[in-house]
């Protein structure tokens, strides 16, 4: 009887199925990495770039600073009044107009005055002539002395009679001048170069000097002052300066502090600080060539101390600020982002200065930093 049963594989059967295997094994993971890898890099390269706008840190200057409220004063303010009294009959400028020294403002009715004026020469010419005669009889009297043929109390009465009449001419010269002056004062000037105001009495009007009525007022705008403050402690700061001869340059600035009216210099410092407000009072001088401050105008004064030149410089937007700190994202080369912690020095209104952390070339992205991270990929448009 025979038996039949299941042959025992050969080892070289069991090598050549697990070499089979293992082929498949391998192809089938090349077939998938082929697939995948592609992918990979696909996306890679596809990935979408945060937009941002970025500036180029550079050196530069920029200045050191105090800044203080001030006023816009003149330097000088004259209300113009009348010396005499009369109807003012003309007014010869136009409202808000700029005059000069000496240009005519208005005019008072010069003919009393005038009539004045014609009775003193009348009066003088009477005392002349009566001092004429006193004086011929005094030069007769002193040749009869001579001969006792008039007494020394005539003689005496004469010379008296001649002193008074000399006095009388001068009182009548005097009179004559005060008429002068009177009539002089009916043409009324300015007296400085400035701006009128408005018009305060019109022709017609009787004025008077002993009321004090003002006919105008003129301000000089040509140059003009503005009067600030500056902290106490900041006083320390200013003193050597000004002491050793330094004419510190002062700008007019607009109340947001973004553009200049005017610039001048330093040129008083009050002789004490006000301890009410701890502050101490300055004034700065400026041409105002055009005008660009008004009188008693509010302005902010910037009073410069120093200029710091060659440091790194950044826009203010792109420094970003946290707790205690000051930091920036800085673009790299590979088009993504750093944080790069920096140490600010001085800070003005558009830029500020960067001591340490950043150096001048790198770029720093100054809009649109609320999306970014450490090693966003960004695309940075460079502004001025």
């Amino acid at each position: 009887m025979a038996f039949f049963g299941h042959a025992r594989p050969s080892r070289r059967s069991i090598l050549g199925g697990a070499l089979a295997v293992a082929a498949a094994v391998v192809a089938a993971a090349a077939v998938a990495h082929s697939w995948k890898q592609p992918t990979a890099i696909v996306h890679a390269a596809t990935a979408p770039r945060t937009p941002v706008v970025a500036a180029v840190a550079h050196q530069g200057d920029i200045g050191v600073y105090i800044t203080g409220l001030g006023a816009v004063t003149p330097l000088a303010t004259i209300s113009v009044k009348t010396r005499v009294d009369g109807q003012l009959v003309k007014v010869s400028y136009a409202e808000g107009a700029l005059v000069r020294k000496g240009d005519a403002l208005a005019e008072i009715d010069p003919r009393p005055y005038q009539v004045q004026l014609a009775q003193a020469e009348a009066q003088l010419d009477k005392d002349q002539a009566a001092l004429l005669n006193a004086q011929a009889d005094l030069e007769r009297y002193e040749s009869l002395i001579v001969r006792n043929a008039v007494s020394q109390q005539v003689l005496a009465t004469q010379r008296a009679t001649v002193a008074q009449d000399q006095a009388a001419v001068k009182t009548d010269d005097a009179n004559i001048a005060a008429a002068k002056l009177n009539i002089s004062y009916c043409h009324i000037t300015a007296p400085i170069t400035g701006r009128v105001g408005l018009r305060l009495v019109d022709p017609g009007n009787m004025v008077s000097a002993a009321a004090g009525t003002t006919l105008a007022v003129v301000t000089q705008t040509q140059p003009i002052s503005v009067i600030f403050t500056i902290p106490e402690q900041q006083v320390p700061n200013v003193l050597p300066q000004v002491r050793a001869g330094h004419r510190l340059r002062v700008d007019a600035m607009a109340r947001d502090l973004t553009s200049v009216l005017a610039s001048g210099q330093l040129t008083t410092i009050d002789n004490e600080i006000d301890q009410t407000t701890g502050t101490l009072r300055l004034r700065a001088t400026l041409p105002n060539k055009d005008e660009a401050l008004f009188p008693n105008q509010f302005v902010n004064a910037r009073l410069l101390l120093q200029d710091r030149k060659g440091v790194t410089l950044v826009p203010n937007a792109g420094v970003q600020r946290a707790a205690s700190s000051a930091f920036v994202y800085v673009v790299k080369p590979d088009h993504t982002v750093t944080v790069r912690p920096v140490a600010l020095g001085t800070v003005d209104a558009a830029q500020s200065e960067v001591v340490k952390g950043l150096s001048p070339g790198e770029v720093v992205v100054t809009q649109g930093v609320d999306r970014l991270q450490e090693g966003t990929a960004v695309t940075a448009e460079i502004s001025e």
